[in-house]
């Protein structure tokens, strides 16, 4: 694992200077058997617990938060497909997902976070009679124009809705350019628009049922963005520590953090049992993912101002964690967190 994650860390600078799409990287997390990770058993995967997995994560994300990112995605929608009664589609997919022969995707905001105020659903699905016709676009699907698959859904008109991986040369299937972000622009996230794209009932993953997204895979997103942000906020301190050795005065920064990033953790691990942490509020899903928020925000811009002038120069690791840090004030956010996030901007106190 070592030697993966110092490849990783070496190939995360460049990765983000030239916006390039992690393919090397993704070779090396199949040659290390970390895409066999949500696999399960039966058909060539680890089938890793959840508390392993999110460690797994913290590890990965504080060597390169965009192979990471972009695998949080791979894995969602091998999740849902693992989580699917589809048996046919699941043999036929998951091996090779597996092996790294195939990339799938997940395009699933628009179900979640992103447009639920829009009057219409931003991808409407009307039953044929061999299958399905998805209409709409999804706004954000990360590694898009790199996937075999994109595993997403829509609302029929009676307000159920529909999983299923639609294959990305599907007539109909359109993937737009990818978008310039303030970072992990390498994600190489981007709208895709569905006309009339009809497809064959094999290809179904999950309903049509009410609230589709509340099927299976439900908490560890949530958790796996939390550990995300923990992998950079350690990354940042990594650093912090590194300048504190030579810099006595830092010290007094860098302890406090150090020992609010060691709670978070062991917080958010906890938060993978269930029957431990019922009814505790401080270690739900939202509350840990607020935490996490401000951890890393705060780590990066502290790492920043012990950099000075030279944590300012594009392509030091200072100016790249600050932008990155900024990616969790969007990324698949709650209200509640965004509210909580806006209320400590304000220096108001949180609820």
């Amino acid at each position: 694992m070592q030697d993966l994650l110092q490849k990783l860390q070496i190939a995360a600078g460049p990765t983000d200077d030239q916006s390039a799409w992690p393919a090397a990287q993704f070779g090396l997390l199949a040659e290390a058997g970390v895409l066999r990770w949500v696999i399960p058993t039966e058909y060539g995967g680890l089938a890793y617990s959840e508390r392993d997995l999110l460690q797994g994560y913290i590890e990965l994300s504080s060597a390169c938060l965009t192979t990471t990112f972009v695998l949080t995605q791979r894995n969602g929608a091998c999740q849902r497909l693992a989580n699917s009664t589809n048996t046919e589609l699941k043999a036929e997919l998951l091996p090779a997902l597996a092996q790294g022969q195939l990339f799938a995707t997940v395009g699933i905001s628009h179900l979640t976070t992103s447009r639920q105020h829009w009057r219409q659903p931003a991808v409407q699905v009307t039953e044929t009679d061999s299958g399905w016709c998805f209409d709409g676009e999804i706004p954000w699907v990360t590694g898009a124009e790199y996937a075999d698959y994109l595993v997403t859904g829509g609302t029929l008109s009676d307000g159920r809705q529909v999983l299923a991986a639609i294959p990305r040369r599907e007539a109909g299937v359109t993937v737009a350019p990818a978008a310039r972000l303030l970072s992990l622009s390498a994600s190489a996230t981007s709208p895709v628009r569905l006309d009339n794209v009809i497809l064959d009932r094999k290809f179904l993953v999950a309903g049509p049922v009410e609230q589709v997204m509340r099927l299976g895979a439900g908490s560890t997103g949530a958790l796996a963005t939390s550990a995300l942000a923990t992998g950079l906020a350690r990354a940042a301190l990594d650093h912090l520590q590194t300048e504190a050795a030579q810099r006595g005065d830092l010290l007094p920064i860098y302890q406090p953090l150090q020992q609010e990033w060691t709670t978070l953790r062991d917080d958010l691990l906890l938060a993978t049992d269930r029957e431990r942490v019922a009814g505790n509020l401080g270690l739900s899903t939202e509350a840990i993912r607020g935490r996490a928020n401000s951890l890393v925000l705060r780590a990066t811009q502290a790492l920043l101002a012990a950099s000075k002038g030279a944590g300012f120069v594009c392509g030091h690791f200072a100016e790249r964690a600050v932008r990155e840090a900024l990616f969790f004030l969007v990324w698949s956010c709650p209200q509640p967190v965004v509210a909580a996030a806006l209320r400590e901007l304000a220096g108001l106190a949180t609820c």
